[in-house]
């Protein structure tokens, strides 16, 4: 017998918590299915999603390889602008209030409130921004890029926060023994260290604002979504399957280029 084996047999064996986490999934899950129901699946739900699956299989190629401005070749550009420029504007807003929420950089109270600042802008869903941002500037992709950059701001900030406080501090120390301003610190001995992270978090962000915008564009935020609401509430199918085609070859190019640049930037 090995020494692993000993160890697995020599460590205590809680069966009354496997058993009541055992109970308590099964309960769940068993509560879980109680909110399925099939008893409204008729003959002509079946029809509409054997349409469904014709139309998303037969798509409209003209709609998919055309370059008109309601292709689905330049809504998916517009999309990316959208993901593109919301990333940066929310990277740029989540540096100082990063900054500002560290408490090994800026006093606790700061901090503390800044935190609580980043809590609320995370709490609200990026639906809801879009709303907001639409009765401000209108429907259009000007709406889109605001929502996409204040919703990544809360996601953005926390991940820099715990960034900032894992730093090597010994550096802070000696900048401030020879007598450095808070911003020389930040400048020349915070950032080299945590460049090449915020840069990986951003990447991964702008992975995820893809889905963002092409979600937004359902509440008239720009991007791909609007177009493709009003296929499916047109029952027009084959739309449905051009557009989901695009979407679907986007996210993995981006997917694919992403990996790629996050994968030198750690090697880096």
């Amino acid at each position: 017998m090995t020494t692993i084996e000993k160890q697995l047999q020599a460590h205590p064996r809680n069966m009354r918590y496997v058993l009541t986490l055992t109970v308590i999934i099964i309960a769940l899950f068993a509560w879980s299915l109680a909110a399925v129901n099939l008893k409204d699946i008729n003959q002509s739900g079946l029809k509409i999603a054997q349409n469904i699956i014709t139309g998303i299989l037969n798509p409209d190629l003209n709609l998919l390889l055309s370059v008109s401005k309601q292709s689905v070749l330049y809504l998916l550009v517009e999309t990316v602008a959208i993901a593109f420029l919301g990333t940066i504007v929310g990277a740029v807003l989540s540096v100082p209030l990063a900054f500002l929420a560290a408490s090994n950089i800026v006093p606790k109270p700061v901090a503390w409130l800044t935190r609580l600042l980043l809590i609320f802008i995370r709490t609200i869903p990026a639906l809801v921004y879009g709303l907001m941002f639409i009765r401000v500037s209108g429907p259009g992709p000007f709406s889109g890029v605001m929502t996409i950059g204040i919703t990544s701001v809360g996601m953005l900030s926390k991940l820099y926060v715990d960034a900032i406080e894992e730093l090597d501090t010994k550096v802070l120390e000696s900048m401030t023994s020879i007598g450095c301003t808070t911003f020389e610190k930040v400048r020349y001995g915070i950032l080299p260290q945590l460049m090449s992270l915020f840069l990986s978090v951003t990447i991964y962000r702008f992975d995820m604002n893809m889905r963002e915008a092409s979600i937004l564009g359902l509440v008239g935020a720009g991007g791909i979504g609007a177009p493709l609401i009003f296929a499916m509430n047109g029952y027009k199918w084959n739309q449905v399957g051009a557009i989901l085609i695009g979407l679907v070859i986007l996210i993995l190019i981006i997917e694919w280029m992403s990996n790629k640049l996050r994968t030198k930037l750690v090697k880096g």
